[in-house]
């Protein structure tokens, strides 16, 4: 098999994910509360294995990046409520899942897996969004063995409801990217507040306050000083995931346009006839299917490589450019073709047009992936 395709099983598992999300998983989206956590939801994805797939064990049961994508898309086709959850999930614990200790993996990955537990992940900060490297949440030294946090985490998905954090903390001021810690920080923990945040996103975004809040060193992720390479580390993994994200909103987009214009009358005959609407009927195609391929690749030399093998960085970079600007242009030709009635609240490509948006920002805005494309190329 190539990396360019999918197996009988492959194709088989993903059907069967679009048909879960649409009969199992979008009831309970649309129970929920926009901007708020659903754990009814999350708690759907972890009985159904769907989390278990988000960590590799060893075991053959966890998911590789590639199924990670296939998951993605597959849901994001039919409920980006569930998609998004599942992400979430996966973004916030596997700091832990890679990095932990064995008894912070003991404590926090079974009930992330279950459901039972929602996992969030704090980078940005109101200084520090795309320029990760300058945030500036301090971890002053407080006795031989531990630090206390001050300041504040910005745009946190899941925030403030989630369960615990991975926090990335300043450990070493002037050092830039070499400064940086990666702590587990519960929810409960005392002087940890939070507040949501009103987004043009439908799922939870929120702020996070610390007020000299404790943490020792059973709360380090990784190494003291080396958090950024867990940060990254990360990223890496679910970049082209965020980007397979996109291409089930762009396949929904299509297929809902395919369908509309296909049985639209307008000027004689069907909307299809005519050759503008055809020709852009092709290139959303076109668009969509080049994205699909370049996530896919980038995903299969993530499981061939490692993530520290050579171009994988590159590779995340370009899926998820690629795959969110696809995205947004076929999500906006979309509403183009159906006109008005798309941009009536609760229409699916009001919902697409609104959940599109944030993925070319959220993980690495397209400026900051076009310039790791650019140093990687001329380093």
């Amino acid at each position: 098999m190539t990396a360019f395709s999918l197996n009988p099983e492959q194709t088989a598992w993903c059907a069967e994910l679009r048909a879960l999300a649409a009969e199992r998983l979008r009831p309970l989206a649309e129970q929920g509360r926009p901007g708020h956590v659903n754990r009814p939801l999350v708690e759907e994805l972890g009985e159904l294995g769907l989390l278990v797939r988000l960590f590799e064990d060893g075991t053959g049961s966890g998911a590789g990046a590639l199924d990670l994508c296939l998951m993605r898309e597959s849901l994001a086709y039919a409920c980006t409520e569930a998609e998004t959850a599942l992400a979430l999930q996966g973004l916030g614990a596997h700091p832990v899942h890679a990095h932990g200790t064995p008894a912070q993996r003991e404590r926090w990955l079974p009930p992330v897996r279950a459901g039972r537990a929602v996992a969030a992940f704090a980078l940005s900060e109101p200084g520090a969004g795309s320029d990760a490297a300058a945030l500036s949440l301090a971890a002053a030294p407080d006795g031989p063995a531990g630090w206390r946090l001050t300041g504040e985490k910005c745009w946190i998905s899941n925030a403030p409801e989630a369960d615990f954090y991975t926090v990335f903390a300043r450990t070493s001021p002037g050092a830039g990217s070499r400064g940086v810690t990666a702590f587990l920080v519960p929810a409960d923990r005392t002087g940890l507040t939070g507040a949501p945040l009103d987004m043009l996103s439908p799922h939870p975004i929120g702020t996070l306050a610390f007020d000299g809040v404790q943490v020792g060193r059973k709360d380090v992720l990784g190494e003291v000083d080396r958090g950024f390479r867990v940060a990254m580390t990360t990223l890496n993994r679910f970049r082209p995931s965020v980007g397979a994200f996109a291409v089930g909103m762009a396949a929904a987009a299509l297929d809902a346009s395919l369908a509309h214009t296909a049985a639209r009358d307008a000027f004689g005959g069907k909307l299809k006839d005519l050759q503008s609407v055809a020709h852009q009927i092709a290139e959303m195609a076109t668009r969509t299917e080049a994205a699909r391929l370049m996530v896919y690749a980038a995903a299969a030399a993530y499981d061939r490589e490692g993530p520290h093998g050579p171009g994988i960085a590159r590779r995340a970079a370009m899926a998820k450019l690629l795959a969110t600007e696809s995205a947004q242009y076929v999500v906006d030709a979309a509403v183009q073709l159906h006109g008005a009635r798309a941009l009536h609240r609760g229409h699916l490509l009001e919902h697409l047009y609104r959940e599109v948006r944030a993925p070319r920002v959220y993980e690495g805005a397209s400026e900051v992936q076009r310039g790791i494309i650019a140093k990687e190329l001329y380093g």
